[in-house]
């Protein structure tokens, strides 16, 4: 098997099992089911370009599930605003969604928050990347908790005190 595809196992369970990444406030659980399914989905396209030699980073749908759930706990500027809308704007489109009102549909945005996108996406991968290390680890531990466990189980006492 080619070591890049052995590298790449991890990262393509990773976008079945990763965590959405969401603002704290409780909003978690108003994430529509058709947005986690095109999270996984972009994920995956992702990993895909990711093999191909492009830098990984969060997709449009993680973004918009995460700008979802800020929208729902604090208000946010107009830079932040659009960006919610444009990100919104496409994952809608792209996933074939409906129409989205026409008086907030954004079809662009400054290349400064354009740089704000990509910089919160490219948070949104480091979070990702950092559940998954923390939950292997966990995994980890458990594991060698076990086996100590059965080991010292299995151990005859030779010397009851």
């Amino acid at each position: 098997m080619n070591n890049t595809v052995e590298q790449g196992i991890p990262d393509t369970v990773g976008c079945l099992t990763d965590p959405i990444v969401v603002f704290p406030g409780g909003w978690a659980d108003t994430v529509p089911d058709w947005l986690k399914t095109a999270i996984t989905l972009e994920r995956m396209i992702g990993d895909m370009k990711a093999l191909k030699g492009e830098e990984p980073i969060g997709t449009d749908a993680e973004a918009c599930a995460y700008l979802m759930t800020v929208s729902l706990t604090q208000p946010m500027g107009s830079d932040w605003t659009q960006i919610y809308l444009y990100v919104a704007s496409q994952t809608y489109k792209r996933w074939e969604k409906g129409e989205m009102p026409a008086d907030i549909v954004v079809d662009s945005i400054s290349d400064y928050q354009t740089g704000e996108l990509n910089r919160l996406k490219a948070w949104i991968y480091r979070q990702r990347m950092k559940a998954r290390l923390e939950k292997d680890r966990a995994e980890r531990r458990e594991e060698r908790e076990e086996a100590e466990a059965q080991r010292e189980a299995e151990q005859p006492a030779l010397f009851e005190f």
